[in-house]
């Protein structure tokens, strides 16, 4: 996770690469309700105004802001389908709502993505309080719901940050966190 960035612009090209493989993840009953608004310019410069940052103020620097927005509706929907069994569109049939799933998949795409094109790039989240500011300022559809967003530029960087987890905290060994065959 990149923290701070240069304000030379991304290349439409490698934009577009990475929107076209945020929209290539897993999608449960293909219902591919995943959304994104992608900012630039003065639309960056809006975002930060309304959305408090959960990140640190160097973030603002990326020329580049991803919004991903699950939209619930769309597998209720397509769950309610002929073929998919279900003849209503009650959110009980979910026991993990694949909404989440299926649109944080995506944002790692997007992450991804943006290394493999020499980028730098971070997530962070947005408030609640924020969620209806940022539909009406940007047209959002009421029933998409912001999950977070994904801030994107050429890193300024030349180390890692001083505040970055990995310089306070250790990465988990191996044997705690990965379990082969069974819990033992």
């Amino acid at each position: 996770m990149v923290r701070a960035f240069t304000d030379r612009p991304v290349p439409d090209e490698s934009l577009r690469r990475i929107m076209r493989n945020a929209l290539r993840g897993p999608s449960a009953g293909f219902s591919q309700g995943q959304v994104f608004l992608v900012l630039r310019g003065a639309e960056v410069t809006r975002f930060h105004e309304i959305v408090r940052l959960w990140a640190v103020d160097t973030v603002r620097t990326a020329p580049v802001v991803v919004v991903a927005f699950a939209v619930k509706n769309a597998y209720l929907d397509r769950y309610a389908e002929p073929d998919k069994g279900w003849t209503d569109r009650s959110e009980d049939h979910w026991p993990v709502p694949f909404w989440y799933v299926d649109t944080g998949m995506a944002v790692l795409l997007v992450l991804q993505t943006a290394v493999d094109e020499g980028l730098g790039a971070v997530y962070f989240g947005i408030g609640k309080e924020d969620f209806d500011a940022l539909r009406a300022e940007f047209g959002v559809p009421a029933d998409h719901e912001p999950i977070g967003a994904v801030a994107i530029g050429y890193s300024a960087e030349e180390e890692l940050s001083p505040t970055a987890s990995p310089r306070r905290r250790p990465r988990r060994p191996f044997e705690q966190a990965v379990r082969f065959g069974r819990w033992a």
